[in-house]
């Protein structure tokens, strides 16, 4: 929808020569209202010296201060407060001037009460033809939006919350009639905020009175701009617009708007995200800054889903440089080319294609860059792949987290910071193990160089690659069905820049040999996800688009835990970050060989091998494939190692220990 000019823009510079014309008037009315007369020369030379330096001064101060580059169309109370300000100066200067030059010349006669008056008339003066600009342009905006309403082309809207946000947002809207949109109320679940007026529109109700307002006002849509709302409540207020068939549209979640700005062109859908957001969390986003600004810091998978949010985060902390380390040349690329259109001054961007699994190639790029800061990200972590590619997962998890620990150390890397994932806890699959494995060779490289490297455990990341969210979304854009593995399978959810955050937390943290784990909150059903991804899309279950069950792939459970037995848990000073300060305690004393032998399986892309291996450092490795005969789960590391090991390993060519 096209909206014609209704008032082409006032230039300055005729604002500039409405305040020379008038403010010789204020200057001449403080004088004739203290006087009630100019009649008298005694005073008539002061009047003149006053009127001469409030004209030549007060657009000066006025022209330092930016109130001519003002767009007076759209001033609110900031641009008020500029005004008054530059007004009081200019006023104190001038005065100052005159009676300066009384002091020098007698005949130069300012009464002292006349630089108030004249404050307050300069004031007004100044003020009006800028307050009928934003007069006019308000008048025609209401013009304008009526015959679109006659017409039938808006869209009437209530904005739910009543806080900066939705304030922002309704002011968004009345400077862009373009949208089509009017605002005929507000709604806010805080009672102190009913019937007030926010820019002129009232607040109505709570979001239990929205099927009462949107009969009453013939409400389209119901805009909800409440960026650190917790999920349940965007639910509930979905649903109730859902019952009265009102369309929907939400802010993103705070953790989205790092730069703090909220605009119209942040609306969107609601999406599942919304429905699983939790209440925000603090965040000590100075420790972060502290710990990476001015440092070399290092993403390994950095054009992957969490290794990229990564880049961007740290990226806003100005390190000396970041380089982005992966193996996928085109998500590099597509990441830099975003990175380098925000790259603070002074820092460096540098790019690396390389495979973790090649130690040469590590190294060599560690001894290049020298990184002090170290993000591993990089992970196969599909886990129905990696039961089909167990050689690929041990030499990339496991294999590959050696390779950067290795190299870590030998360039003296300050902070090396793992992303595990609750799949490692009891495991269950191959990818689980793995990482498992990894931890504990995180934990093992902490403990020989008494430096601050750690591990953090997440679960499942909305939005990243092979996530659930993409998987449903594809199966309902094909008409269905929605395929979910079991109807009690539960995990737990986190966004991509929520799970970023906390890690980026965690590393401010550690010491040295630590598990962080991630509060995520309550476990979420697959099959409500489901269910919520097909009502969001404006289908019905059953109706439009059926939920299939298909049956547990290998390697996966119903529920996945967050703490192993033996990790003394316990909160850090952040509220959502949890911390085993005793996980280098459970480093096997035979991690080496196990490891050597892992490589060997691997190389010979033996699975039998590797799942033995694996459940002699895991115990609790919980495997189908895995054959009845070995050690129950349970035993300590070296009793279960140890038989396993002569057997294994001694094969091999390496001498028992």
């Amino acid at each position: 929808m096209q909206v014609p000019m209704v008032s082409s823009p006032i230039r300055n510079r005729f604002f500039f020569a409405a305040d020379v014309l008038l403010l010789p008037v204020a200057a001449y009315l403080s004088f004739v209202i203290r006087l009630e007369t100019l009649g008298s020369s005694e005073y008539l030379l002061g009047f003149l010296v006053m009127t001469v330096l409030a004209t030549v001064i007060t657009p000066a101060v006025f022209q330092a201060s930016g109130i001519y580059s003002r767009y007076w169309r759209y001033a609110s109370i900031e641009e008020l407060f500029l005004l008054v300000g530059a007004v009081l100066v200019a006023t104190v200067v001038a005065s100052g001037g005159a009676i300066l030059a009384s002091a020098v010349r007698l005949e130069v006669n300012v009464p002292r009460s006349v630089p108030f008056i004249y404050l307050m008339l300069a004031i007004v003066v100044t003020a009006l033809p800028r307050l009928l600009i934003r007069v006019r342009w308000s008048h025609s905006l209401v013009r304008h939006r009526a015959r679109h309403e006659h017409d039938g082309s808006i869209t009437r809207v209530l904005i739910m919350g009543a806080g900066s946000a939705g304030s922002m947002i309704m002011r968004e809207l009345r400077q862009n009639p373009q949208l089509g949109l009017e605002v005929v109320g507000f709604i806010d679940d805080d009672p102190l905020k009913h019937n007030v007026h926010i820019h002129g529109v009232p607040v109505r109700g709570n979001r239990h009175d929205i099927p009462r307002l949107a009969s009453e006002y013939h409400v389209d849509e119901v805009i909800i701009a409440m960026p650190t709302a917790p999920g349940k409540v965007i639910r509930s207020i979905v649903e109730l617009c859902e019952h009265v068939g009102v369309r929907t549209r939400s802010m993103p979640g705070i953790y989205e708007l790092l730069d703090g700005k909220i605009s119209v062109s942040q609306l969107r859908d609601v999406q599942i995200e919304d429905l699983l957001r939790r209440k925000p969390v603090r965040t000590d986003i100075g420790a972060v800054r502290e710990l990476l600004r001015g440092r070399r810091v290092l993403v390994t998978g950095g054009g992957g889903s969490i290794g990229s949010e990564l880049c961007r985060q740290v990226l806003r902390c100005e390190p000396a440089e970041l380089i982005v380390m992966g193996h996928g040349e085109n998500s590099v690329f597509t990441v830099e080319h975003e990175l380098r259109k925000h790259l603070p001054a002074g820092t460096r961007l540098s790019t690396v294609i390389a495979d973790v699994r090649f130690p040469q190639r590590v190294s060599s790029v560690f001894n290049q860059f020298r990184p002090e800061i170290v993000f591993h990200a990089a992970a196969h972590k599909h886990v129905p792949l990696m039961e089909l590619n167990m050689a690929e997962a041990i030499t990339n998890n496991v294999l590959g987290t050696r390779n950067l620990l290795d190299a870590a150390r030998a360039v003296d890397v300050q902070h090396f910071v793992m992303i595990s994932t609750d799949k490692a806890v009891n495991p269950t699959s191959v990818m689980g193990a793995s990482k498992r494995v990894a931890e504990l060779l995180v934990h093992q490289a902490a403990t020989s160089s008494g430096k601050p490297y750690v591990a953090v455990r997440f679960g499942n990341v909305l939005g990243s690659r092979g996530s659930v969210v993409l998987t449903f979304n594809q199966q309902i854009a094909a008409g269905g069905p929605v395929t979910v593995t079991h109807p009690e399978m539960v995990r737990f959810f986190m966004t991509i820049p929520e799970a970023t955050q906390l890690v980026l937390q965690a590393a401010t943290l550690g010491n040295g040999g630590e598990v962080f784990t991630l509060d995520m909150g309550e476990p979420v059903r697959i099959v409500d996800l489901a269910r919520d991804m097909i009502e969001l899309s404006g289908l019905e279950v059953g109706r439009d688009i059926d939920i299939a069950f298909t049956g547990m792939r290998p390697g996966e459970k119903l529920y996945e835990e967050l703490f192993i037995a033996g990790e003394e848990y316990q909160r850090t000073f952040h509220e959502k970050i949890f911390i085993a300060c005793n996980a280098s305690n459970l480093v096997p004393s035979t991690l080496d060989e196990a490891i050597r032998g892992l490589e060997l399986a691997a190389g010979r892309d033996d699975s039998a091998l590797i799942l033995q291996m694996l459940h002699a450092l895991i115990p609790s490795f919980q495997h189908q494939g895995l054959s009845p005969a070995l050690p129950a789960p349970g035993s300590s590391d070296r009793s279960v190692g140890e038989p396993l090991r002569a057997r294994v390993i001694g094969g091999t060519g390496f001498a028992e220990a």
